[in-house]
């Protein structure tokens, strides 16, 4: 995949894509990045790129021509061009999927106010919110976007760890322990140290379900009641599992 990424300061991004996984699948030639300095598209002399809003109102807008220039270049609306924005609809993991599909993505960064609308009316297909609060910075949700899609990638990250992940299976993840299995007088959940693989995978899935009920009970309304998972949803909620299990001194979570 490529993916081109607008922006009018590019070097806030560039640590990002020097690190880590992102660093890996480039050099393996899984993604490439391309960032691209809107002022470069400003033909003016002090390559002016905001302006005062019509109507009037605080702040100031990014200019349509040099937008539009760099959009052009980089193959937009052809390619699938994304604007992160506020108003947009919210990010989830079923677009990040939908996103990762493609061959080339265009992810252009708002500043200020944001952009004149008939660049978005022209030149963007997706306009994409991250949450429902508003950044300084366009740069930093478009690099949320990028960590969501590119490791959705095949070769990025395995599939067993992509599987095991919040959102995969609708839920979000169980609780993770590593060694020591014993640490300051709490113990790792007995179930996990016993090697029966059955019953941990169904210890397993029943903390994702208390966990999602505690943190996420909207994720939870399209669950089948009178299928398996249903009938273990009612069974924790009627234990009283609104509350998420902590790790306690006797070894045991408080679901156990």
């Amino acid at each position: 995949m490529k993916i081109t990424v607008l922006s009018l300061f590019p070097e806030i991004l560039q640590a990002y894509l020097s690190a880590s996984i992102m660093k890996r699948a480039m050099a393996k030639g899984l993604v490439s990045c391309e960032l691209v300095n809107i002022r470069d598209y400003a033909y003016d002399r002090h390559r002016k790129c905001d302006d005062e809003i019509f109507g009037g109102g605080a702040g100031m807008l990014l200019k349509p021509e040099p937008v539009d220039r760099a959009l052009e270049a980089a193959g937009s609306p052809a390619v699938r061009t994304i604007f992160v924005t506020p108003s947009g609809r919210l990010f989830n993991q079923a677009m990040a999927a939908d996103f990762a599909k493609e061959e080339q993505l265009v992810i252009l960064c708002g500043r200020y106010e944001g952009i004149d609308q008939r660049i978005i009316d022209t030149r963007v297909t997706d306009c994409v919110s991250i949450g429902d609060y508003v950044l300084s910075s366009g740069e930093v949700a478009a690099m949320v976007v990028i960590d969501a899609v590119y490791r959705l990638i095949p070769g990025v990250i395995s599939g067993e760890s992509l599987s095991e992940e919040s959102f995969a299976s609708g839920l979000l993840e169980y609780p993770q322990y590593t060694r020591p299995a014993e640490y300051a007088t709490m113990h790792v959940p007995e179930v996990l140290l016993s090697g029966n693989h059955a019953q941990i995978a169904q210890w397993r899935l029943r903390a994702s379900l208390i966990r999602t009920l505690a943190y996420r009970p909207e994720l939870l309304q399209t669950i089948d009641l009178t299928g398996p998972l249903g009938r273990l949803l009612k069974e924790v909620i009627g234990e009283g599992g609104e509350n998420e299990p902590r790790t306690t001194d006797s070894g045991r979570t408080d679901e156990n």
